[in-house]
């Protein structure tokens, strides 16, 4: 409007200029209007201005502080508006005597909350821009400051994560409290283990040492993470799965370890040391070293005041079982501090023929794994203490048979008194889950009506108790079957005992 002047409005002007300078006495009035006009082309001029400036500004792609606070303002205001629902809709296109008192009401209720949205959106945006005209430098300086932080703490936490532990692990050394208790230290023997769902998912015995780590297809932790912690620690690996870290005892450690042969397991060895009556002090004879793990056995069964005398036919095996006899010490040593008692002599050669390796001693019990048990009894017999028991450890029934076989050809002063397999049967005993996690609810019988009525108040009270976090003590059903994975046959244990003709 301001470019745009009517013709008939510069008409009148020029006659009102040209009345005023004829006069002397109207020279004043006259300069007035000549400001006055002068004013309205400074308008004219500006207003021109002003619309090439906003065209320039709409074209040029050069960003300015005017304008993405304009842009900033306009997406705050334009994000809150809300899209019409269908009843919204439907209401406007109907004339309003048509409506109905409750659809009036919900659209006076629509109409009222954009203006509060935009109202407070519109407060939200002067209030920044007031906090960001106040700041100004400073708060460049203290963005640059927060960004080099956060460089630095995020080039920290992906080293950690490349090293494979979190960051709040690094810190994490938890001291020994308990008399007698041991961090885990480098050279110690541990146990990996990793369960999901109560099912053994992965388990690994390896040697804690400097500058090495812990692989699984989970994962990877270095060593020297979890040297300091305590036995019994869960640390996570690079991928975040939980690894239980502890020691591992005797019997994992014969399950696990490097093996040439067959080894005694843990259930069969344990019975034929009760067969045998072995106590702290006994003098023990054991025939086939294997890869070590009787020897172990009756190493701890005799103590430090005993003795075993363990005979191998094969080089390789008794190589082998000298290695994981030293290997064990070792770990012993320093997950205890104190010396495993060095009570075993590992003999290569072969018992048929080793009668002067006999000579002159006595044995308490015997401990035969030999494929072919019954040619040594005329050499072992004769060191055996009367009444003393000899175990044998035959893998087929086959074997059992030879060897009785064999008792009633040679007559020697044996009476077999057992012939047994120990089964050992693992079961999963577990809390009863539904498939979204939840823990499934006991039902009760139903009942007759007087009964239903009596127990109301009891079954209420149930069902709020099941509905918390942590149930009541019984209200739990579990599930109890045979564990699906199971150590079947092992072995037959003979039991013979020296008598007196």
């Amino acid at each position: 409007m301001a470019v745009q002047m009517p013709f008939a409005g510069l008409v009148i002007m020029h006659r009102l200029v040209r009345i005023c300078t004829s006069s002397p006495a109207h020279h004043r009035h006259g300069d007035i209007l000549v400001k006055l006009t002068r004013c309205k082309r400074e308008i004219r001029t500006f207003s021109t201005g002003s619309v090439k400036c906003n065209e320039n500004e709409r074209d040029s792609s050069d960003p300015s502080p005017l304008n993405t606070k304009l842009t900033s303002r306009q997406a705050l205001l334009s994000s809150r508006r809300r899209p019409l629902s269908p009843l919204e809709r439907i209401s406007s296109l109907l004339p309003q005597d048509a409506l109905t008192p409750e659809v009036m009401q919900l659209r006076e209720q629509n109409q009222q909350e954009p203006e509060e949205d935009t109202n407070i959106q519109k407060e939200h945006v002067l209030v920044t821009e007031s906090a960001e005209e106040e700041s100004g430098h400073e708060a460049v300086h203290e963005d640059d400051d927060s960004l080099t932080h956060h460089a630095s703490d995020a080039t920290h936490s992906s080293e950690s994560q490349l090293n494979g532990t979190l960051p709040h692990q690094e810190e994490m050394r938890i001291p020994s409290t308990l008399p007698g208790e041991s961090l885990l230290g480098f050279g110690e023997l541990l146990v990996a283990e990793y369960r999901k769902k109560c099912r053994m998912e992965f388990r690994k015995m390896f040697q804690l040492q400097r500058g090495k780590r812990l692989e699984s297809t989970w994962g990877f932790i270095p060593h020297d993470n979890i040297a300091g912690q305590p036995a019994g620690v869960t640390l996570k690996t690079g991928r975040r799965f939980p690894i239980f870290i502890r020691r591992p005892s005797l019997d994992d450690y014969v399950l696990y370890m490097k093996r040439g042969p067959a080894i005694t397991y843990p259930k069969d060895a344990c019975t034929m040391i009760m067969m045998m009556d072995i106590t702290e002090g006994d003098c023990v004879l054991e025939s086939g070293s294997g890869s070590g793990a009787m020897s172990l056995f009756l190493s701890r069964a005799v103590g430090s005041r005993g003795s075993v005398l363990s005979v191998d036919i094969r080089e390789d095996h008794y190589k082998r079982a000298v290695l994981n006899y030293e290997r064990w010490r070792t770990s012993w040593s320093l997950r205890r501090g104190e010396e495993w008692p060095d009570n075993v002599q590992f003999h290569n050669a072969d018992l048929c023929m080793a009668s002067s390796l006999l000579a002159g001693r006595g044995f308490h019990a015997v401990a035969l794994d030999l494929i072919n048990p019954y040619l040594v009894l005329p050499t072992v017999i004769p060191h055996l203490h009367s009444g003393g028991v000899c175990a044998v450890y035959l893998a087929n029934i086959t074997q059992v048979v030879d060897l009785l076989e064999g008792l009633r050809c040679l007559t020697l002063p044996l009476l077999c008194e057992r012939i047994i397999e120990v089964p050992v049967r693992d079961w999963l005993v577990a809390q009863a889950l539904q498939k979204d996690g939840q823990h499934c609810i006991k039902k009760a019988p139903i009942l007759d009506k007087d009964q239903r009525e009596k127990n109301e108040t009891s079954e209420e009270a149930d069902e709020e108790v099941t509905t918390e976090r942590n149930p009541a003590f019984g209200s739990i059903p579990y599930i109890a079957r045979p564990h699906p994975e199971q150590v079947s046959h092992t072995a037959f244990l003979v039991k013979l005992r020296k008598c007196v003709q």
